[in-house]
C-alpha cells in the first residue's frame, strides 16, 4: 500500500484541461518516486495515498495543489548586460539562475527587446489544472539510503551519485 517511506512506480499520463498530453510514463519506463518526500505535486501525492499495485485512478489537481498559480512577482524585466555578451538570448529558452543560498531557480526568456529581457520564473505548468491518469505498477519499502537521500533510486534500489 502506498504510504510515506515507500518507493512507488507509476504508469501515467498528464493532460491539461484542453486534453493535450503534457507528460507520460509507460510500463517500460515507469516514473519512480519516494512517497512522502515531496517529489511530486501535493495534490497527486495525497490522492495516491493508500492505493495498491494494480490500482488505477484519475486525479484532477488544482493549480494550488499542483505547481501553484501564476505569479506576476516571478516575471522580471532585466538588463541584457546581466547575461554573457556572447549568449544568444531567444524567447522560449530556459536557464537556471542562482537566487542566493545555493538555490537555483529556472527562468524562461519571454522576450528580448533592445537592452531589456523579459523573464518568467513561474513553473511552465503554474496556473494549470492537471489531469492525471495513473496506474500503480510497483510499491516497495525504500532503502535506508533512499530515505537518507530523500528520493528513489532505480527500480532495484541501487544508484550512484
Amino acid at each position: 500500500m502506498i504510504k510515506a517511506g515507500k518507493v512507488v512506480e507509476l504508469k501515467y499520463s498528464l493532460k491539461n484541461t484542453k486534453g493535450e498530453i503534457l507528460d507520460q510514463a509507460d510500463a517500460n519506463d515507469p516514473f519512480s518516486y519516494l512517497h512522502g518526500a515531496e517529489q511530486i505535486v501535493p495534490g497527486l501525492e495525497s490522492a495516491l495515498e493508500g492505493l495498491k499495485v494494480g490500482d488505477k485512478k484519475d486525479v484532477v489537481v488544482s493549480p494550488e495543489e499542483g505547481y501553484g498559480p501564476k505569479s506576476e512577482e516571478l516575471r522580471l524585466l532585466v538588463n541584457r548586460s546581466q547575461f554573457p555578451k556572447d549568449m544568444d538570448l531567444k524567447p522560449g529558452m530556459s536557464f537556471e539562475a542562482d537566487t542566493g543560498g545555493g538555490h537555483g531557480m529556472a527562468f524562461t526568456v519571454e522576450s528580448v527587446s533592445g537592452d531589456k529581457v523579459q523573464l518568467d520564473g513561474n513553473h511552465p505548468l503554474a496556473g494549470e489544472t492537471l489531469h492525471f491518469a495513473v496506474e500503480v505498477l510497483k510499491v516497495r519499502d525504500a532503502t535506508d539510503e533512499e530515505k537518507d537521500h530523500g528520493h528513489s533510486h532505480s527500480g532495484d534500489g541501487h544508484h550512484h551519485h
